[in-house]
């Protein structure tokens, strides 16, 4: 990966973003959620080790909305899959209706966490004061229904000018071409635009082979496997652990 000194000078005029983990703290939010569930289900899941069940919780998100991304399961399929698998982890069948109320009921703890990552909202007013006129747009993976409640609640609706979803375009990330359709959708092109994302290979990785200025925010410092390494180097992956480094990043 790139250090934001070692690359040309980029000016964007055109900044896109993931949502989950790079905006809004859904991590955050889903450790929350499950453990306040669990809490108020009891029985069985009374004294419950709440690492290995928040571990094992994004553990089985990771697994079948991956699974939903590439076509195995519908969206309420995958949510039904996690909460059935995490009920039998812990002795407890659930039939499908069963799932769905489960996921139900933990949904309601989730949302009441919902909200941005301190570092969100000062990013975008810092981008917007270096770089008057820049705009700001969305790709994510998923349903816009699932995501737009997040941005309504959140404040995010009314500084985004364009949220792309994989769900409506019917290719979703790390493939180049959701990433160039949203720069088509602004009417820029991939050299235009700059794109943020706390996953490598989905988010930088796939921006930056589409020709996007590609950032990758590494709040948690993670592992990252060689050949993924290799990728971002080769392609020019920006790397930074906060949004408040976006605008230096993308300024100099």
């Amino acid at each position: 990966m790139a250090s934001p000194a070692s690359i040309p000078s980029v000016t964007p005029s055109v900044v896109l973003f993931d949502l989950d983990d790079t905006l809004f703290a859904h991590r955050g939010a889903v450790a929350d959620g499950i453990l306040r569930h669990l809490a108020a289900l009891g029985g069985a899941f009374v004294g419950i080790d709440h690492g290995a069940a928040v571990a094992l919780w994004q553990e089985l998100e990771e697994r079948h909305y991956h699974s939903y991304l590439a076509g195995r399961l519908d969206f309420p399929g995958q949510r039904r899959e996690r909460a059935r698998d995490f009920a039998a982890a812990h002795g407890i069948p659930l039939t499908d209706q069963e799932a769905a109320d489960w996921f139900g009921a933990y949904f309601l703890h989730y949302r009441a966490s919902w909200r941005l990552h301190d570092d969100a909202l000062p990013a975008l007013a810092a981008l917007k004061v270096k770089h008057p006129g820049i705009r700001f747009g969305l790709i994510t993976n998923g349903e816009r229904s699932h995501q737009q409640p997040k941005l309504d609640r959140t404040g995010l609706n009314g500084r985004l000018e364009r949220v792309i979803t994989s769900a409506a375009f019917g290719i979703a990330k790390p493939d180049r071409r959701i990433f160039e359709h949203a720069c088509a959708v602004f009417g820029v092109t991939p050299g235009e635009a700059a794109y943020v994302g706390d996953r490598l290979r989905t988010d930088a990785i796939g921006a930056a082979a589409a020709g996007l200025t590609a950032v990758w925010l590494d709040r948690r410092e993670a592992t990252v496997d060689p050949a993924d390494a290799a990728d971002a180097a080769r392609l020019g992956v920006l790397r930074i652990t906060d949004l408040a480094g976006l605008p230096a990043a993308l300024t100099r």
